[in-house]
């Protein structure tokens, strides 16, 4: 991790749709059950800055497994002035290296979005 880095996982929406970062969208960090029981757990939750970023979501260490980042669109589309097909999005990933810095970026329009292990 560099030294602006303080959590394990960190995230970046852009907004593709006006060409600029999606500030004010509402994020959440949940880590699966590790019995198997599709149950999901909060680790952390925070809003993206003006710049799209949330820089310090959850913890600096996360033990391996699965997790996932839902992405409150819809709260985003009405602050925005725009209406969007999506009222979340959720990204679910495997931490499998524990040392490793986890950068899980989104491209967001109101009809689309996509995703991809960022750095």
């Amino acid at each position: 991790m560099n030294a602006r880095t303080r959590s394990h996982v960190t995230t970046h929406v852009l907004d593709a749709a006006l060409g600029r970062p999606a500030g004010g969208v509402p994020v959440r960090l949940e880590a699966a059950d590790d019995a198997g029981r599709g149950a999901w757990s909060t680790v952390a939750t925070g809003d993206t800055d003006a710049d799209g970023r949330v820089a310090d979501l959850g913890p600096q260490r996360l033990a391996t497994g699965r997790y996932r980042i839902t992405f409150d669109t819809a709260a985003y589309f009405a602050a925005s002035g725009q209406r969007g097909f999506y009222p979340e999005v959720t990204v679910t990933f495997e931490l499998t290296d524990e040392d490793a810095h986890y950068h899980v970026p989104l491209l967001l329009s109101p009809f689309s979005f996509s995703t991809y292990r960022g750095s």
